[in-house]
């Protein structure tokens, strides 16, 4: 049969075959961001095994809507989440594959679980511009005062799965005194801007004073760059956003995808987690930012607070009269 084919048509079905071969052989990994860091993960496993990896790097949301669009043909091997609601939403699904990496010996209880594992953690802050002529803040409520009126922008919680999971931490742990905060933020024109970079580049740029909820890890970043920002962990309190790493069942290369979550727990991975300025997950790793011992955090969300989080969203989008 082959003896019937043109040279033409036996040169594209060989390029075709290879192409599939080279597409079999990647092991893909859908991550949100630090873009940075999954190209350094990437090529770090790559140097390691021998592994082509094959990147797809998004937000969150932009990643959870890929999952769901290839749900009849998936595509991922391994996914690399910015909120650990979604490791616990795929995992109830039963999309995950359990594994447990001898790296993640060192990483917190309340950092893994059999089918998914921290990367590492960031935690929401104050993104303050000292150069903007208003009192340095030491908490959430001082943005809220005279001097920071229509200066402070916040991360749109509808489009940003941390800024949704701080207004839930301070919901739960403060009742009714958090929604006092939030009306009276909305009163002194705080405006919801985005997602996390749209937020902060009006403050970097000086036309905010503050974020309310700035990502600590991009925030440092920014400050390694030369930009005049600081960092303000709130007196009381702040959420410790977990970035969850996890395998997908219907993964065709689950050997690679182990050995790569195995690599990212590594030293090596682990002190390419912490030059982004994120918390390495394994605690044996230094951090190059605060540790979270340095850092007054909320309780950690249960299941209750997590279920109530699409009627805390419509809550506050009905007081920032959003429809």
């Amino acid at each position: 049969m082959q003896s019937c084919l043109s040279p033409l048509l036996r040169g594209l079905l060989a390029a075709g075959l290879l192409a599939a071969s080279h597409a079999g052989f990647a092991l893909t990994v859908y991550t949100a961001g630090p873009a940075k860091l999954a190209q350094e993960l990437a090529a770090g496993f790559e140097a390691q095994s021998g592994v082509k990896v094959e990147v797809f790097q998004g937000t969150t949301g932009k990643v959870m809507a890929r999952l769901e669009a290839e749900a009849a043909n998936p595509q991922a091997d391994v996914v690399i989440s910015a909120s650990w609601d979604s490791a616990i939403d795929l995992d109830a699904r039963g999309w995950l594959l359990p594994y447990e990496s001898p790296n993640a010996a060192q990483v917190p209880a309340l950092y893994k679980a059999p089918n998914y594992v921290a990367q590492g953690l960031s935690a929401l802050a104050i993104a303050w511009n000292p150069a903007s002529g208003t009192p340095r803040p030491t908490d959430w409520a001082d943005l809220a005062t005279a001097p920071f009126a229509n200066l402070v922008n916040m991360p749109d919680p509808a489009q940003s799965g941390t800024a949704l999971e701080l207004l839930s931490g301070l919901a739960n742990a403060q009742g009714d005194a958090a929604w006092q905060l939030f009306a009276s933020l909305k009163d002194n024109g705080m405006n919801l801007a985005g997602a996390n970079a749209q937020a902060l580049n009006p403050v970097l740029q000086g036309a905010k004073a503050a974020v309310f909820g700035a990502v600590d890890y991009i925030t440092y970043g920014a400050q390694a760059k030369g930009e005049q920002v600081e960092i303000i962990f709130p007196a009381s309190g702040t959420v410790v956003a977990a970035r969850p790493m996890m395998i997908l069942k219907s993964s065709s290369r689950q050997d690679e995808a182990k050995q790569f979550i195995d690599y990212v727990l590594s030293d090596e991975g682990q002190q390419a987690v912490a030059r982004t300025y994120l918390i390495p997950a394994r605690a044996d790793v230094e951090a190059k930012r605060p540790k979270l011992a340095d850092i007054a955090t909320l309780p950690p969300a249960d299941a209750q607070e997590r279920a109530g989080r699409e009627a805390l969203l419509q809550r506050f989008g009905a007081l920032f009269e959003r429809k």
